[in-house]
Formats: structure tokens, C-alpha cells, sequence
């Protein structure tokens, strides 16, 4: 009776799985020694093929609990179909006035979203997504990783 009722549990989480959306686009760059330096400048690039779809965005940074900041400026330049190119700064929090973590914390690693929901990208084709370090230092110390997240858009606000 256990067998049967492990092999409907996998059936049963097999169907969940399967059935979960897969995001448009999804990519991890890992940083050398947990240093973004400044002339490491990761790139995401993409194909849209349906330009009246609205799109949600997530550029996840992955720290440790060690990461010295309670922010991280950060410029996205983005480059879409036609070439038109546009870089705009951000400002991704790290931590809450009190020093809490605004991400979530999984031992000494802290995962910081920066969300862009339902957002239009105008025109079919490949856009490019190019994200550099936006501080004075050459070297971003404490940092793991940037992960870069496109889906359908859900809706949600």
C-alpha cells in the first residue's frame, strides 16, 4: 500500500510540475570570488515574438550576509529590436532601515529582488539587457550572482 500511494504522490507532483509555466527567459551570471568588478558587465539577450504580450521582469541579486551596503546602484542599458539603446540606474535595497534583510535570507545568503511587472516590450525580435555595478569602488565585494528572470505576465501588481 506505501508503494502505491509513493507512485501516485510522483505522478501527482510530475503533473504539477509539468504544468507550471516555463518564464520566457531565465539566466544566472556568478561572479569570480564574490567581487562584481566594474568592467564585468553581465548580459542577458532574448527573443520576443509576440510583441502584444506584457511581460513581468526580475533581476535577482544574490548576496552574503556579509555584503557591507544597505543598497546597490546598479545601470541597466537595454538595446531593443531596432537598436535603440537606453541605460537608466536603479537602485536595488538591500536592507530596511532597522538593518533587516528586505530579501530572503537562506543562511548566509540573502536574495534581493528587483521587480519590473507588466511591462510592454514594443517590437518582435532580440532585445538585450546589459547591467553594470553603479558604484564608486572598482570592485563590489560580498556579491554571488545576478539573475535575470523574463515571464508572461500574470497580472499581478
Amino acid at each position: 500500500m506505501q508503494l502505491r500511494n509513493s507512485i501516485w504522490i510522483f505522478v501527482l507532483g510530475l503533473l504539477l510540475f509539468s504544468c507550471s509555466e516555463q518564464p520566457l527567459y531565465e539566466e544566472v551570471v556568478s561572479f569570480d570570488n564574490r567581487e562584481w568588478k566594474q568592467d564585468v558587465k553581465p548580459t542577458y539577450t532574448f527573443e520576443v515574438e509576440d510583441a502584444s504580450k506584457v511581460y513581468d521582469f526580475t533581476l535577482s541579486l544574490r548576496t552574503s550576509t556579509d555584503y557591507q551596503y544597505s543598497n546597490l546602484w546598479i545601470f541597466m542599458k537595454t538595446i531593443t529590436p531596432d537598436g535603440t539603446v537606453a541605460r537608466e540606474p536603479f537602485e536595488i535595497i538591500i536592507t530596511n532601515d532597522d538593518g533587516s534583510w528586505v530579501g530572503e535570507k537562506s543562511g548566509s545568503v540573502v536574495t534581493t529582488p528587483l521587480y519590473f511587472r507588466s511591462r510592454k516590450l514594443p517590437k518582435k525580435g532580440k532585445y538585450t539587457f546589459t547591467i553594470e555595478q553603479g558604484i564608486t569602488q572598482s570592485t563590489v565585494d560580498e556579491v554571488l550572482d545576478l539573475g535575470f528572470r523574463v515571464e508572461e505576465s500574470k497580472g499581478e501588481q
